[in-house]
């Protein structure tokens, strides 16, 4: 095997590792199905049984999207600093022990604590050490590819995740299901850790033509970013605050839909619910790389608009879809395609970001980004559980989400110029 064989082949062994890791950590989206559970145990009553406020539901779902987003800062600078290896690591661990002390009880605040905060830690930390490296045994031409790939793992996890989770909870119910997904996340997150390396120094991800080969054209050689911007000269770009106002309106609107979708679903669907919540993980992963290739051919921010104003459309669809309970393939469609335009999000915004403010701070940068996210999952979806709970409809959160969508792909044409 050549040397340039086995560069080549450890830039896609990391890649796979970064989708392997987010295959696990993208648990996150089945949350529906856990609360599905919380909430029928709080109705029925009974010894051993959840006491929430039906208002709280969302919380644990909530506060890990916000601790996870917020644990990207640091855990960016843990990747910047020592690593993808030991970052990710350190993700496992604290996943793993989230979901295995969240096992052991029904109370509210060690729910909040330990799947809020806990499991958002080690989501952020082993989410931010996954892409860095291999975009950076990449050219940047494939930027939105390589980003789209490993990050749909996280979409893609509630393929398996949704079904295995509904058998388990039928036959462990939910202290058993939590022990397994706990103990089987530590395991596995920390094992393909141990595949993530950025490539050695000076390294060019295609390396240059030799004398008479005809078959690389210089185009085609990957050089260095030239941008290194730090994080305090990102925080004075104009650039900055509307990525984030976008990234917090897609992220938002989205997670607003995924954490309900399992609720949303069980009035048609009955027992079948799980089946939309696995449907809209197909589209989330597709979202992201397909929307990862496309931006690398026409710019990230008119790939952008189109998505948000496409979401945007759904959204309003959606008012009467499931405001009527009567079509369960209709919510089946409508699922897919919200999960397909908000996976967009995932792989253009760090893509973005690199375009932005290049490779060299890119955890930090990206973590500081990132915080929307969680801002807007923590604040769309607790607003929707809110105003459902209050009407005993979604009409309302439809039509925030659908305004805000609108005004984030206007937004996003912007920034045509500097990123496309």
């Amino acid at each position: 095997m050549t040397a340039t064989a086995a560069v080549k082949n450890r830039g896609w062994s990391v890649t796979f590792a970064g989708t392997g890791i987010n295959l696990a950590l993208g648990i996150l989206y089945a949350w529906s199905l856990f609360k599905v559970y919380i909430k029928n145990s709080i109705e029925a009553g009974g010894e051993g049984a959840f006491t929430w406020d039906l208002q709280s539901l969302n919380d644990p779902y909530s506060v890990c999207c916000l601790v996870f987003a917020f644990a990207m800062i640091l855990a960016g600078k843990c990747q910047d600093k020592f690593g993808p290896r030991l970052t990710a690591f350190i993700g496992g661990i604290l996943v793993g022990i989230g979901f295995i002390w969240v096992s052991q009880t029904t109370s509210y605040i060690i729910w909040v604590l330990g799947f809020g905060v806990l499991a958002g830690i080690g989501i952020g930390f082993g989410y931010s050490a996954a892409t860095p490296p291999a975009l950076k045994w990449f050219p940047p031409k494939k930027t939105g590819l390589i980003a789209g790939l490993v990050v749909s793992g996280f979409g893609l996890a509630s393929v398996y995740i949704a079904p295995l989770a509904k058998y388990l909870l039928g036959i462990w119910g939910i202290s058993g299901t939590m022990l397994f997904f706990g103990s089987a996340f530590l395991i596995v997150v920390c094992a393909l850790s141990t595949f993530l390396v950025n490539p050695p120094p000076g390294y060019l991800a295609v390396p240059p033509p030799q004398a008479g080969d005809s078959s690389l054209s210089p185009v085609q050689v990957a050089t260095p970013l030239k941008i290194d911007t730090s994080s305090s000269e990102m925080l004075k770009t104009s650039s900055f605050y509307k990525l984030w106002l976008i990234y917090f309106i897609g992220s938002g609107a989205g997670l607003m839909v995924i954490g309900s979708v399992a609720g949303m679903a069980q009035a048609t669907m009955g027992g079948m619910a799980f089946l939309v919540v696995a449907l809209m993980a197909i589209g989330n992963a597709a979202g992201r790389i397909i929307a990862g290739m496309i931006s690398d051919r026409i710019g990230r921010s008119l790939t952008m608009a189109i998505m948000l104003t496409f979401q945007a459309l759904l959204m309003f669809i959606a008012i009467s879809i499931v405001g009527g309970g009567k079509n369960a393939y209709l919510l089946v469609i409508l699922a897919t395609l919200i999960g397909f335009n908000y996976g967009t999000n995932l792989s253009l915004i760090p893509s973005f970001t690199k375009d932005l403010w290049g490779l060299k701070n890119f955890g930090t940068n990206y973590g500081l980004v990132f915080t929307s996210w969680g801002v807007g999952g923590f604040v769309m979806s607790r607003l929707s559980q809110m105003l459902y709970a209050k009407s005993g409809s979604y009409t309302y959160s439809f039509i925030v989400a659908g305004v805000s969508l609108v005004l984030g792909a206007a937004l996003s044409l912007t920034l045509r110029k500097k990123s496309a």
